[in-house]
């Protein structure tokens, strides 16, 4: 076997595998652990009474926040963590 088949044969088998590598699962406990910490840290939504659930990657955010700017932001938190697929931002706005 010629050193370009070899190559192109090794380049086909381990294409997949690190592939699957970029797209490891990120469970749905990580995901809620990560999203609770970066809202928690975050100096505008920190202090707003948020719950946090995930399914799938699909992560679902409950509770009240003070006005619409904050609502936002907590979604836009939640997006980056890594493994989320998506966010159901199903919070209430409340000034009390």
């Amino acid at each position: 076997m010629r050193l370009s088949s070899l190559a192109a044969l090794f380049a086909l088998v381990l294409t997949p595998l690190l592939a699957h590598k970029d797209k490891t699962h990120v469970s749905d406990d990580t995901i809620v652990d990560q999203v609770r910490v970066k809202i928690a840290d975050d100096s505008e939504i920190g202090g707003q009474p948020i719950q946090v659930d995930s399914h799938n990657g699909m992560v679902v955010l409950t509770g009240k926040v003070t006005n619409d700017k904050l609502k936002a932001k907590a979604e836009k938190v939640a997006k980056k963590v890594k493994g989320v697929t998506g966010v159901d931002n199903k919070l209430v706005i409340s000034p009390n």
